[in-house]
């Protein structure tokens, strides 16, 4: 017998404003620690969305991915460099519902894809629909489809796109079909080639895109495409050469902006960077504005709240050192370091990417030794994130990280960046460091979670930053480098600009006017609440998007 999530089905009647349908697809989401699906930001972005949905009572639904051996899990070798793990993964907490599809991938037309479904009740999030191919009946190669996010092999990831946009598309209709078809990155670009044919409009269509960077915005051969049954059928020679960019290839950022009626970047800047990016396509949407954030109540400590909506500066400090407490006891765990929860401590936390520049303290060592070594105003710093498991650069930037603090007393560098760590890391820093190239972090949302928490941003002016930051008011942002200077230009003139932030700005205010510090951290929880939590996000989706 069908259960009821074998249909379109929310616990609530869906508020009035928010009664259209909507289907948002996406290759990972993070509602959970537990329900390993994720990799990073997109997928912190795409949980936290979720999670204020149900909470606004919006009738959408969430179209994912289930992913046998999730991401993968970050462990050690013997000299506490990065070791990749690849372990299979359970969840009884997720019920089969009763939905099976099938889809054509290249020379099979016939991969069963099944749904499983999350249902609302389990981590407060709206109904999300996790879609496998470890399904009876499938040959070996169609089941290994959803072993791996992001697998580094192209077929592969060609077969997971068909798997998301077209199997999920195929799902959505079983379950009655929707008012909007949301993409959240082009991951899911089949979904729109499909429903095209079955008559959905462009006005029913919508797409987020998330990053300027390259590999986010993915082209691939079109005759290979229409080989692998991209486009849910064999589209002729003249149809794919109306679909083809730049000598035949499918870029799947500008064919989703073409099909879709409306498109947003996830911050004001990422929307000038993205309409720059994407002018010389004719017929694309307008791209608007929408700037990520992250879902208050599963974030913010509710006594760091609580001290702050009284403005109670005892308790909140003495919150925030149990807290870093909490945290050192993870340090203390990882590494056999005690640190001292008075001290001032810098986190450097999100995905191992070059254009991050995780290592950008140590470019002056120097400098960095007397700023570190100074028994006046102590400092800890902490790194942690995951670089993609192939990512060769990403994981020796790691590793030269492991290697520069091993043996330094007040520097550390954890494993096991997911939901759980992060927020332990965010409740437990002082300062969120964040240091991309300028213009290239679209939007960037983990320092609004930390200044949820009273951890002031310390930032290159970069994705959301600009809409949110008072310098020295409630946070503190580098002055901009010229992003057209070459790379090691940049990062000459960023940790230069770091390290007198950290010597003239940062550790006089947090030591000697320590009363001062604490206005900025509430001036920081007071402009980030309610501005950059997906509560304004989700309804700024409905109203603009939808």
């Amino acid at each position: 017998m069908q259960s009821k999530y074998g249909k379109w089905y929310h616990p609530y009647k869906p508020d009035a404003q928010y009664k259209k349908r909507v289907a948002y697809f996406s290759m990972e989401f993070a509602v959970h620690q537990a329900l390993k699906i994720y990799s990073g930001g997109l997928g912190f972005l795409a949980g936290s969305h979720m999670l204020s949905a149900f909470e606004e009572k919006q009738n959408m639904i969430g179209i994912g991915m289930l992913w046998k051996y999730g991401y993968y899990d970050q462990g050690r070798n013997r000299d506490q460099t990065l070791q990749t793990n690849f372990i299979e993964k359970a969840y009884n907490f997720l019920e089969d519902s009763g939905l099976e599809v099938e889809v054509n991938i290249y020379d099979n037309p016939a991969v069963k894809v099944r749904a499983y479904v999350l249902k609302p009740e389990v981590f407060g999030s709206i109904p999300l629909y996790l879609l496998t191919t470890d399904v009876e009946g499938n040959d070996h190669l169609s089941r290994t489809i959803t072993n791996h996010l992001y697998d580094n092999n192209h077929l592969t990831r060609i077969s997971q796109n068909i798997v998301l946009g077209i199997g999920g598309a195929k799902i959505v209709e079983a379950l009655g079909g929707s008012d909007i078809y949301h993409l959240n990155e082009g991951h899911a670009l089949p979904a729109f080639y499909y429903l095209r044919d079955k008559g959905v409009t462009k006005e029913q269509m919508v797409f987020t895109t998330h990053t300027p960077e390259m590999a986010g915005n993915a082209e691939r051969d079109g005759r290979h495409l229409n080989d692998c049954g991209f486009f849910g059928r064999t589209l002729s020679p003249k149809e794919l050469q109306k679909e083809t960019v730049n000598g035949g290839m499918i870029s799947y950022t500008v064919s989703a902006l073409r099909m879709a009626k409306r498109a947003n970047a996830v911050s004001k800047l990422h929307s000038k960077v993205a309409r720059k990016m994407w002018k010389k396509y004719s017929g694309i949407s307008e791209i608007i504005p929408i700037t990520n954030a992250q879902n208050q109540k599963f974030w913010q400590d509710p006594e760091l709240e609580k001290a702050w909506q009284k403005r109670n500066s005892k308790s909140f400090t003495k919150r925030k050192k149990a807290l870093k407490a909490e945290l050192f006891q993870e340090v203390l765990d990882q590494t056999g370091k005690l640190f001292d929860p008075d001290v001032l401590t810098v986190v450097w936390a999100r995905r191992f990417a070059e254009y991050k520049r995780a290592d950008l303290l140590l470019r002056d060592l120097n400098r960095l030794e007397a700023i570190m070594s100074d028994p006046g105003k102590p400092i800890q710093v902490i790194w942690a994130g995951k670089p993609y498991p192939t990512d060769f650069y990403a994981i020796d930037q790691f590793n030269h990280l492991v290697h520069h603090t091993k043996y330094r007393v007040n520097m550390a560098v954890l494993i096991g960046y997911e939901m759980a760590l992060s927020k332990k890391l965010k409740l437990g820093s002082d300062i969120w460091l964040n240091t991309p190239r300028i213009t290239r972090e679209a939007s960037g949302t983990s320092g609004m979670t930390a200044a949820m928490n009273g951890s002031v941003n310390l930032s290159i002016n970069d994705g959301w930053i600009p809409e949110f930051q008072e310098h020295g008011q409630n946070c503190f942002v580098l002055p901009e480098v010229d992003p057209l200077l070459p790379a090691w230009q940049q990062d000459q003139q960023d940790s230069q600009n770091l390290y007198r932030s950290l010597e003239d700005e940062v550790l006089p205010t947090y030591y000697n006017t320590p009363e001062r510090w604490q206005e900025i951290v509430f001036k920081a929880i007071d402009d980030v609440i309610p501005q950059f939590t997906t509560r304004r996000m989700a309804h700024q989706y409905y109203e603009e998007l939808y």
